[in-house]
């Protein structure tokens, strides 16, 4: 079934508000655009719940309740327990904290395998590592199309390799990394996996469960929510991790890796995460809940975002003065589009936003995979990034412009 656009935009207040109006949104990459849902429930949470929660109370109660309905639904739709889902204020502040539990559970001499793919919050804390005596061997790119190749993971592993650590989706490079297969390789020599799933993530939730990391990684506020790093943690390794949290919250699972106390309010409000994906699964005929639900939304969304996205990447492609990164097949891979321009991209972004496009230009925390593909960090690229409420008429309206400030 083809997704509603007009009902799913229907969903998001912010195409009805007057001072957006006119304006298409390129750069979701960098936060999307939050759903009813999820802004009643924090409006609700604010106005009626404000309150410690886990009282005996009528309002403490029900604060309680909303921040382990949101906990248990979104867990489900992940494929993994209730308990290995936690909340933080960033995924850098928790992969920052995961890398302090690792400094403390690995020996001198063992080693990580990072990207030069990743967003820097998924490879400075890791790299840190090695002022502690821990190995760090790099899995590069190739350096003209942004890929990771999994027979250079191969060629990494060893006994001594603890952690492997990649990005789901590169917010540079966009291709869509096999997890599962990377995963059944680092797992076979001994290691375990953290992925980062923020660039992912917005495009349907994956079923991490099946595809089998010890950690997943996603940004709550990039994924229709407000501004929570959602952190999964499977229990045979978090259960081996030191305790990261105060001595007393050691025991469940999903406090260990979170020595922040929780913001109530954000943690209840992702519950409307979990109820506009089964909304949108339910008014396409889908199931109404839980992971089904979840999955028939992801299936809408790929496929929406898969069409919309051709015809950008064709035009890219047939353009000369520009280099197109990642694939330039829509199927394989995320509407996150970098592209080299012979100026900076800020300034493409600076003209684009005189034609009512919202669009951003710059290095995006990843200087790392711009440099391994011998771009100036400094000069940046300009990046074009949708989501599935993005309209065909939209991705025309850009087209149109990029060929006037090109």
């Amino acid at each position: 079934m083809a997704l509603d656009i007009d009902w799913v935009r229907g969903q998001f207040p912010a195409f009805s508000e007057p001072s957006l109006q006119d304006q298409a949104f390129f750069e979701n990459a960098g936060g999307s655009y939050t759903a009813r849902p999820v802004i009643e429930r924090l409006t609700r949470f604010y106005t009626q719940r404000k309150v410690q929660p886990y009282g005996p109370y009528e309002a403490s109660r029900l604060g309680g309740e909303e921040m382990n309905e949101a906990r248990a639904r979104l867990a489900a739709m992940l494929g993994v327990a209730t308990d290995e889902l936690s909340f933080g204020p960033s995924t850098t502040q928790n992969t920052y904290v995961l890398a302090q539990a690792f400094r403390q559970f690995m020996q001198p001499g063992e080693a990580i395998v990072v990207t030069n793919q990743d967003h820097e919050a998924n490879s400075g804390p890791w790299r840190r590592l090695e002022a502690d005596g821990i190995e760090i061997r790099e899995w590069r790119v190739d350096p003209a199309t942004g890929h990771l190749d999994p027979a250079g993971l191969d060629a990494l592993l060893d006994e001594k390799v603890r952690l492997v650590v990649f990005p789901h989706v590169s917010n540079i490079v966009g291709e869509i990394n096999d997890v599962a297969a990377i995963t059944a390789l680092a797992h076979a020599a001994g290691a375990f996996v953290c992925v980062d799933g923020v660039s992912y993530a917005p495009h349907g939730l994956p079923d991490v469960g099946m595809m089998g990391p010890d950690i997943y990684l996603f940004s709550a506020y990039k994924t229709y929510g407000p501004h929570q790093g959602i952190m999964v943690i499977r229990r045979a390794l978090g259960d081996l991790l030191p305790n990261q949290a105060h001595h007393f919250n050691a025991g469940p699972l999903y406090k260990r890796f979170t020595p922040a106390g929780p913001d109530h309010a954000q943690v209840a409000a992702s519950a409307g995460m979990a109820d506009y994906l089964e909304a949108l699964s339910a008014h396409h005929g889908g199931p109404k809940a839980g992971a089904g639900a979840a999955r028939h939304a992801h299936d809408l969304m790929r496929a929406h975002e898969s069409t919309q996205l051709q015809p950008l990447l064709d035009y890219l492609s047939a353009r000369n003065s520009v280099r197109l990164i990642g694939p330039t097949d829509a199927a394989a891979r995320a509407p996150t589009v970098a592209v080299e321009l012979a100026g900076p991209g800020a300034a493409a972004a600076a003209e684009l936003a005189g034609q009512g496009i919202m669009a951003e230009g710059g290095n995006f925390y990843g200087q790392r995979p711009l440099e391994a593909m011998r771009i100036d960090p400094d000069k940046g690229v300009l990046r074009l990034s949708f989501v599935h409420y993005t309209a065909a008429a939209e991705v025309d309206r850009l087209i149109a412009a990029l060929d006037r400030v090109l």
